[in-house]
């Protein structure tokens, strides 16, 4: 049992690791914070936090809501024909009599059993309501410069829109940034925005920045490091031409600057990303 739940964890992160999916810079809330099973109110923990994430990122899941077959019938609702089910694992505690060889005594010992069950997101379920919660939500209206830099970008990348994750994945060629409202200043969407659209130009159908490599390079690796300084850096230039600098370059700095700690102290390296970030900007711009 233990084997099979190692397997289907390490499966499942290693496919992801496999796609290349760029790790995400987070000025933004999620909508219904930790992920959450819908019954018991209780957040997932541990590895949980990871499989879900990552399911809800694949799935294009707008919510942080899970329940199992079962709980969804409790609720009234039912699991939608053809969705396919994301498993948690969870520690059962068990209570193990143990004689002392040595005085005869019975003494109890705690066993931890790992076991693992199918979830679904609420997004996969239906009749079945999220919990009205009190949360502020921001009521941000589109920035129309902005806009049009993202509309104007010639080949640009699919674009989806939603869940608590913001990322570039090279294989596919997609990109995912939360909503609008899921900022607390419209300018800090663009700028997340801008940033994965600043890593889509690496791509080998616009300017083949990665070396045809899709999965790019380990998180924290060189090669890593210098790709988010380009990111940032482009996206910092774009907010520039939206006009919109002002609101988001401390955040930039502070981002660029803990990348370039982690490598060499090279008073060059930072001339060299902004010449590739200029490439990536003039090409979103479609001036290039």
């Amino acid at each position: 049992m233990a084997n099979k739940v190692y397997e289907i964890i390490t499966g499942k992160i290693l496919e992801e690791l496999d796609k290349g999916v760029i790790p995400w810079r987070k000025p933004w809330k999620a909508a219904s914070g930790s992920h959450t099973n819908i019954v018991s109110g209780k957040p997932y923990n541990g590895v949980n936090i990871i499989l879900l994430g990552i399911a809800a990122f694949r799935g294009g899941f707008s919510s942080n809501y899970w329940m199992t077959f079962k709980q969804a019938k409790q609720k009234g609702g039912s699991v939608r024909k053809g969705e396919t089910g994301t498993q948690v694992i969870f520690w059962k505690v068990v209570d193990k009599k143990v004689e002392d060889e040595d005085t005869g005594e019975i003494e109890i010992k705690k066993n931890f059993i790992l076991r693992y069950y199918t979830v679904f997101n609420l997004d996969q379920v239906d009749g079945v309501k999220a919990p009205v919660t009190n949360e502020e939500v921001n009521d941000h209206s589109p920035i129309e410069a902005a806009e049009a830099i993202v509309d104007g970008m010639p080949n640009k990348p699919e674009i989806n829109f939603g869940g608590s994750r913001a990322c570039y994945v090279p294989m596919l060629d997609v990109i995912n940034n939360p909503e609008l409202n899921a900022f607390g200043l419209p300018e800090e969407f663009y700028s997340t925005l801008f940033h994965e659209l600043v890593h889509s130009t690496g791509h080998k159908d616009r300017l083949d920045r990665f070396e045809n490599n899709t999965q790019l390079a380990a998180f924290g690796s060189e090669d890593y490091s210098k790709e988010e300084l380009v990111a940032e850096i482009g996206a910092a230039f774009l907010c520039g031409h939206a006009g919109i600098e002002n609101q988001t370059l401390d955040n930039s700095v502070a981002y660029i600057n803990g990348w370039r700690e982690k490598l060499t102290n090279d008073p060059k390296l930072i001339i060299h990303a902004a010449a590739k970030a200029q490439k990536a900007a003039d090409f979103i711009l479609n001036a290039a």
